[in-house]
């Protein structure tokens, strides 16, 4: 018997005239997140996306890579059938059988989009209902609050049966493409890989900057780093890595200006190396993952001053709003945690003022700046970023 993999989704369906380049763009990243083990035919029709498995195929796996495609919503595996009533009955109910020995209730919904089909809609869900009965006789009909739902779908060409209980969900969101790029400021904790995969679930492509700064953090903070990026590569597909040496940079900050306003000023320089290297990547905008009131740098009054270092790019904060338990519990979902914690600092640990100002103002702050030359740090910094490709 033929099977066959259903894709849905949730938001593309609202982008009326729009709403074909999306599902283009779905087509596209889901082809892409299959490698060749993977084979399949994709193809769109009717608000759904088809994914047949060539023969051999590793359908778990299929479905594995398919849970991290954004724009899916769900993923459902179907039995394939001719539109004939007989066929559908006799056959669907028997691929049904073993899905349906895990719940002990059910009821039917079914779709005609073919209205030649000599069976409307009710008739349909009644036959099925009757036909799985007879298979699975420990089963009962509850139209309220079923242990789940068998669905059948009369299409153009095939009719296809499945039950809720056998999908799986998607991450949702839109296709990654869909909403232009931005660059990511990429640490070794667990905040910022978890705002890269919020934005990407936006439809945004993004582009990674990460400051390293030898020999204060290690190598094995180095490659931490580009493994979260691989991780976050499963979701979004190939993008770019700049790794940027700091440790200069922070020396001349520690060495000539105010200890309370070491953090900001180091951050302020980030963001203008980031959106420097954002710009020569086609970036849009810069996402970091700074949460209020987190720490000393990211109060109301921190944030502030530290945006104004960004001069042309909106900066993009997901996780502004969220607590830390929210956000670990989103890292361990989309299988960052155990890398982000381990036992490796970042820069962003060196030279961590004693008392760091909570409310800073601009003025005092780019008085405490003047002390070295920002242009200066800022273009070599640039001008020595490493590049490499994740996927």
């Amino acid at each position: 018997m033929k099977e066959i993999i259903l894709i849905k989704y949730g938001e593309i369906i609202l982008k009326g005239l729009n709403r074909g380049r999306f599902e283009d763009l779905l087509v596209r990243n889901i082809k892409k997140a299959l490698p060749k083990e993977c084979r399949a035919d994709v193809r769109k029709s009717q608000a759904i996306t088809y994914v047949e498995p060539a023969e051999g195929a590793d359908v778990d796996e299929i479905i594995s890579r398919l849970q991290k495609v954004f724009g899916i919503v769900f993923i459902a595996r179907a039995g394939v059938f001719p539109k004939d009533m007989d066929v559908i009955l006799k056959d669907g109910a028997e691929y049904l059988a073993p899905y349906m020995e895990t719940v002990d209730t059910f009821k039917v919904e079914a779709k005609r989009s073919d209205k030649k089909f000599p069976f409307d809609s009710p008739a349909i869900s009644r036959e099925m209902g009757a036909a799985t009965l007879r298979r699975c006789p420990h089963l009962k009909v509850n139209v309220t609050e079923p242990d789940t739902v068998v669905r059948v779908e009369i299409r153009d060409s095939e009719a296809y049966v499945y039950a809720d209980v056998a999908r799986v969900s998607g991450p949702g969101g839109m296709p990654t493409g869909s909403n232009g790029r931005a660059t990511l400021l990429l640490s070794g904790g667990i905040d910022s890989p978890v705002a890269g995969y919020m934005m990407a679930k936006r439809g945004v492509e993004l582009n990674a900057v990460h400051f390293f700064s030898p020999p204060y953090t290690s190598d094995l903070a180095k490659d931490k780093v580009i493994e979260l990026g691989r991780i976050l590569a499963g979701y979004t597909g190939k993008y770019s890595l700049y790794i940027v040496p700091f440790t200069e940079q922070q020396l001349a900050i520690r060495d000539n200006c105010p200890e309370e306003h070491l953090t900001l000023i180091m951050r302020r320089m980030m963001m203008m190396v980031a959106e420097r290297l954002a710009k020569r990547s086609g970036s849009l905008a810069l996402i970091t993952g700074e949460s209020l009131g987190q720490v000393a740098s990211q109060t109301i009054h921190a944030l502030g001053v530290t945006n104004e270092a960004v001069k042309d790019l909106p900066v993009f904060r997901p996780l502004v709003g969220m607590d830390k338990d929210e956000i670990v519990t989103l890292a361990r979902k989309i299988g960052t945690f155990e890398t982000s914690i381990l036992p490796y600092e970042d820069c962003c640990t060196v030279f961590v003022p004693r008392h760091p100002t909570t409310k800073p103002t601009l003025d005092k702050l780019l008085e405490s700046q003047s002390k070295i030359d920002m242009e200066y740090w800022v273009e070599k910094a640039v001008g020595e970023a490493e590049w490499i490709v994740l996927e």
